[in-house]
């Protein structure tokens, strides 16, 4: 196997004895000068092909030791759970781990709510979900609240592959055309389809859209963040309620403040062109 690009000190891009290029994961792989051959393939922890562009700028974005126990995580599940999971699961874990210690640590005070619901309907997926905060606990030193035994199961539920039929499928590319042209409208903007925050933005939306068809939304009490959003950030807000009733419309339900909390946050991502 050959290192052809570094993209930190234990991630690169690299090309398999068929010239195919994937991302590689392993202690110190980043660190020689490109390219040079890996010779010792034990050094390689985990590989991904056909990876989602999007993916590479969280690779840059997010701490390496965020995406190592991130890894861990999914290694674990995948030796627990039995189902096919969706390979980019190790970054779209990462990507929410990282926001959750963002946000824990800029909102200390906010409790969130442990879904029992979710555990009788999910064992499994909560049992990784335990496993997941012990992981970081050991590893990052943070201490994520119990909520996220809730939500990292989901994120797995969410990534067990399975096939929509076709006419659903399109439902939802066409739900995501039109929320997309709302955010445009609202703003007076152009949304670059191929940008970052943007890609991010469908990955939530896709999660969101499923968790609301199978009602397993996230449920963490978060009504006191979402009034300091409102108050912070009405002209979001508003944009959000709007898509959240044409969601709630189209699919016959009723989105929680939790999403429309997500919902915010992704919109100023968009909006403020963050990572």
């Amino acid at each position: 196997m050959k290192a052809i690009r570094k993209i930190n000190n234990n991630v690169a891009v690299c090309l398999d004895k068929n010239n195919k290029e994937l991302i590689a994961f392993g202690k110190g792989i980043g660190f020689p000068s490109m390219p040079y051959e890996i010779t010792d393939l034990n050094s390689i922890d985990m590989t991904f092909y056909r990876l989602n562009a999007q993916f590479y700028n969280l690779l840059q974005e997010i701490p390496e030791d965020v995406f190592e126990v991130s890894a861990n995580i999914v290694t674990k599940a995948q030796e627990t759970l039995n189902k096919n999971l969706n390979p980019n699961i190790v970054f779209s874990l990462a990507d929410h781990i990282n926001f959750a210690i963002v946000r824990m640590k800029n909102y200390k005070k906010m409790k969130f709510a442990f879904s029992y619901d979710v555990e009788q309907l999910y064992p499994e997926e909560t049992a990784i979900g335990k496993y997941a905060l012990s992981q970081i606990q050991s590893k990052l030193y943070i201490s994520l609240p119990e909520s996220e035994v809730t939500n990292i199961a989901l994120h797995f539920v969410n990534a067990e592959e399975e096939t929509l039929a076709e006419d659903e499928g399109d439902k939802i590319e066409t739900m995501i055309e039109e929320i997309t042209s709302m955010i445009e409208n609202s703003f007076a903007l152009e949304i670059k389809r191929k940008e970052f925050n943007y890609n991010r933005f469908v990955m939530h939306l896709r999660y969101y859209l499923k968790r609301i068809q199978e009602k397993e939304q996230f449920m963490d009490n978060c009504d006191d963040l979402i009034v300091f959003m409102q108050e912070e950030r009405p002209e979001i807000y508003e944009c959000a309620m709007k898509i959240s009733s044409y969601i709630d419309d189209e699919l016959h339900a009723e989105s929680t403040n939790d999403e429309i909390l997500y919902l915010m946050i992704h919109i100023n991502r968009i909006i403020n062109k963050e990572d």
